[in-house]
Formats: C-alpha cells, sequence, structure tokens
C-alpha cells in the first residue's frame, strides 16, 4: 500500500527476448527446420532407380541382384519422405516376392528345359495329346530347373523393387511440373495413378486397424468386402475433389499455332520414335551394330524436337521450378556408374554374371562389380535427410 492508501502496482522485469523465444512452444506436427533441405530432383531419382534396374537386367547372379535391392532398400529406408505416396515401397517389395513365388510354382507344374540330375520330387504326369507336344504338366522336378528358375525371377523382381524406390523417393506431384509441356496430359495420368495407389493401400490399412480395434473381422471375403466399400468411397471423393481443382486451373485448354508447326511436330515425334525403334534394334542384333548408335541418336534428337514444338500449344505455368543442382548430377551420376559397371563386366566376364546351373555349383560375389553396386549409395549420404514433425511435449 502506498502513502495515500491507493494500491502500488508491482512493476515487472521485461522478459529478455531470448528466454521468450526459448519458451515458446512448438506448434503440434509443424516441420523441424532443416537449413539446405532443399528436395533433389525427382527426375534424378528415377533416373538412379532406373539406372540400377538396368544394371539388374544384365546379370542373372543372386549375389548381386540381392546386393542391388539392397542397397535401394537402404537409400529408400533412409531418405524416403513421410508422405502417403512413399509408401508403397512396400508393396513393391511383395509384388516381387510374388513374381519369385509363381516363378518356382511355373517350374515346378510345367516343368523346366534345363536338364538336371538332381531330383526334388516326382509329382503326377498328366498325359497330353500330340498337338501339345513340347509342354507337360508334373513330373520329374529337378534342382537344376528350381534353380535357373530363381536366377531368372530374381532379375525381374529386382527391377520392381528398383521401381518402386524411385516411387516412394520421387514426389509425383513435383515430377510432373518438370515433365515437357508436350508429355503433360500423360504426366497428369501417370501422376494421378501413381498418387491414388498408395492412398488407396493406407485407406486399406486404416480401415483394417480400425475393424479390429471394434473386434470385427479384418482378414478373408467378408472383412474384404466390408473395407472394399469405404475404400471405393474414399477414392470417388478424391477424385471428385481431383476434377474440381483441375477445373479450377484451367486444365486442358491449348494455344493456337499455326498448322506448320503442327505438321512440322508430328512428322519429328514420328520420325524421332521410329528413329530410335530401328536404332534399338540395329543395337541389339549383330548385323546393326553399325547403324544402330547414329539411327539411335538421330531418332531421340528428333523426338526431342517434336516434344519441344508440341509444348507449344500447353498453356501452363511453372511455380517454384525444381532445380538441376549437383546434387541431382551425384545421385544420377552413381545410378549410371552402377549401370556402366556392371555392362563392362558382362562383357569382360559372363562367367561370373551369369553362373550355370549345370552343374549345380554355389554362385560367386565377383569383387568389382560388387564394389561398382555400393556406389548406388550415394545418394543416402549427399541428399538432405527427411524432415520429421515434431510433437508437443506432453
Amino acid at each position: 500500500m502506498g502513502a495515500g492508501g491507493a494500491p502500488q502496482a508491482r512493476a515487472s522485469a521485461p522478459t529478455p527476448h531470448h528466454q521468450r523465444t526459448a519458451t515458446r512452444r512448438p506448434r503440434f506436427g509443424a516441420p523441424t527446420p532443416h537449413r539446405g533441405s532443399t528436395p533433389v530432383h525427382p527426375g534424378a531419382w528415377w533416373l538412379w532407380a532406373l539406372a540400377l534396374g538396368t544394371a539388374a537386367t544384365r546379370t542373372t547372379n543372386p549375389l548381386l541382384l540381392a546386393l542391388l535391392v539392397a542397397v535401394s532398400a537402404y537409400v529408400v529406408t533412409s531418405r524416403r519422405p513421410h508422405a502417403p505416396w512413399a509408401r508403397s515401397y512396400g508393396a513393391f517389395v511383395k509384388l516381387a516376392l510374388a513374381v519369385l513365388v509363381i516363378r518356382l510354382l511355373f517350374t515346378t507344374v510345367l516343368g523346366s528345359p534345363i536338364p538336371g540330375t538332381h531330383t526334388v520330387a516326382t509329382l503326377p504326369e498328366v498325359p497330353l495329346p500330340d498337338w501339345a507336344q513340347g509342354i507337360r504338366l508334373g513330373g520329374r522336378v529337378t534342382a537344376e530347373g528350381l534353380t535357373f528358375a530363381l536366377y531368372d525371377a530374381m532379375k525381374l523382381a529386382t527391377l520392381l523393387i528398383c521401381v518402386g524406390a524411385a516411387n516412394a523417393l520421387a514426389n509425383p506431384s513435383r515430377l510432373l511440373k518438370s515433365l515437357p509441356g508436350a508429355l503433360y496430359e500423360m504426366g497428369v495420368a501417370v501422376v494421378v495413378a501413381l498418387t491414388f495407389a498408395p492412398n488407396l493401400i493406407a485407406d486399406v490399412q486404416r480401415l483394417r486397424a480400425a475393424r479390429r480395434l471394434r473386434g470385427r473381422p479384418d482378414k478373408g471375403v467378408r472383412g474384404l468386402l466390408q473395407v472394399g466399400l469405404p475404400v471405393l468411397e474414399g477414392a470417388l471423393e478424391r477424385s471428385v475433389a481431383l476434377a474440381a481443382a483441375m477445373d479450377a486451373r484451367g486444365y486442358g485448354r491449348t494455344a493456337r499455332v499455326p498448322a506448320a508447326v503442327r505438321r512440322t511436330t508430328a512428322a519429328l515425334t514420328l520420325g524421332g520414335l521410329l528413329g530410335v525403334c530401328a536404332g534399338t534394334y540395329g543395337l541389339l542384333t549383330a548385323a546393326g551394330g553399325t547403324y544402330g548408335v547414329p539411327v539411335l541418336v538421330a531418332g531421340l534428337a528428333a523426338a526431342l524436337g517434336g516434344l519441344w514444338l508440341g509444348g507449344r500449344r500447353t498453356v501452363r505455368t511453372r511455380y517454384r521450378p525444381d532445380r538441376w543442382d549437383a546434387r541431382a548430377w551425384l545421385v544420377t551420376g552413381s545410378g549410371a556408374a552402377v549401370a556402366a559397371a556392371l555392362f563392362v563386366a558382362a562383357a569382360r566376364d559372363p562367367a561370373a554374371l551369369h553362373p550355370g546351373v549345370v552343374p549345380l555349383v554355389a554362385p560367386s560375389l565377383p569383387l568389382w562389380p560388387a564394389a561398382a553396386v555400393l556406389v548406388g549409395l550415394l545418394p543416402a549420404f549427399v541428399t538432405p535427410a527427411p524432415e520429421t514433425a515434431v510433437k508437443e511435449p506432453s
């Protein structure tokens, strides 16, 4: 109390600025600020993954194929963003396992052209008519035939896993912005498919978890039917929202171009595609090795020119376009180095990259091709880590 009886207001010392900043609580779900965390160009991730898949097509060595799968899995685990479309990697892995099982099942039931002496099982053989010669059902199942089928199926399974890695690492909406204008409509269809498929998988997992919490069945035909209707409803709602957004942004509008430009675009695109086909055929045949490369290069140049001219009909703008920086070159170069190394290894030492099964021997790991495959781990160290959400402390 003061001298006149009036209450005296006690002045409080002002809180320093650094204390006010330190005591401020973060918002729920706010991303952690990360310096220099500009995402890598999505095209670099696709080129890296496709290069690893190309390397997988040059070998049937199960050790090298398993190493390629391990490299892609490590990069996906360390650099996959926290988004619904990035969860599709597991679905591609399951698809690859299904390919292995189906290939082995076909070899067991339909037989294999690979001769073998180690009999695993003998199934009852079904007699077939004369017009079905060369096909058999049942009979002797050999270890050599199963091993050859396993090696061949692992090649396709590795390619599928590499494609799944690209789908999990590259943002489809950002990839759409980087496409040429002539491929915009096609890119929209592909991006919508790649975006909605992981969302469907996430919806199925969410609904099955909700049914388990309520004590209802989530497996079998009954569970699938009761989960399918909400998933279909969510897909239709997303489709309607996407159509409304595309219509609001003026999707489908085209600009007027002269008739001569349209005819030149069609001629360049068609001629370029024919040149690419002829050049590829020449590279794959022994007689076309002299003209294959020039025709392929000319076809690619004509196709790119046609795409550039065709982009003039598309009226669209790019907001903050992705830059192809040094990290994108490193990511693409690491995948290209793996593919080039396995191409060279397949030409110099085909026995190491294609182990034989007759006689049945254990495959060996060639050292320098395996070291070249490890170059594919470079994106896990030169690209920024994905941002994580910070939850409010309780």
